[in-house]
């Protein structure tokens, strides 16, 4: 063969359909990478910053303000008696979210029967529900605990509530 026609060979191969294809394939993955490289330089907004912690009991009245339509954005909910602040799971709790119908109320009622929806009572004492709903709230109740930070007690109708110091253990506050 001579030089001409290694030339034709390799130019009639090189345009071929599927070679033409899996160059444009090849061209396209190397401007990702290299666009890729140049977004991460971009600055990103630092998170915003946290929300100082509450510790404070709650009557059902108050724990509406915490729906997470607030200028501060915190939601809480309750779920057997013990309030959380869930404001880290906005996503989910927070205006919009799967689990909005939970935000700034008692979602024991809810969580137990697995109805997105929380009670409207004045105070719920969900003595109507049955032992395996009771378990249900109980183990929900477990998670929140593990993974959010407790504010303090919902309140009962006429209860009082507690006075809480700053410098409170997190042993103390579980209890």
């Amino acid at each position: 063969m001579s030089e001409t026609e290694q030339t034709v060979t390799f130019w009639d191969e090189l345009t071929s359909p599927i070679n033409l294809v899996l160059v444009a394939i090849i061209v396209y993955l190397v401007y990702k990478i290299i666009q890729s490289k140049f977004e991460s330089d971009v600055e990103v907004a630092p998170p915003p910053k946290p929300l100082p912690k509450i510790r404070k009991d709650l009557t059902v009245a108050e724990l509406k303000n915490y729906d997470g339509t607030q200028p501060d954005g915190r939601v809480l909910l309750a779920v057997n008696g013990t309030i959380f602040d869930v404001t880290r799971g906005k996503r989910f709790y927070g205006p919009g979210g799967p689990y909005a119908a939970f935000a700034g109320k008692d979602a024991t009622r809810g969580l137990a029967t697995g109805e997105v929806a929380a009670s409207d009572k004045e105070y719920d004492d969900v003595s109507d529900l049955t032992s395996d709903e009771i378990a249900s709230a109980k183990e929900w109740e477990e998670q929140f605990r593990e993974k959010y930070d407790i504010v303090g007690r919902l309140l009962k109708p006429g209860e009082t509530p507690n006075k809480y110091s700053d410098d409170e253990s997190e042993d103390k506050k579980s209890q």
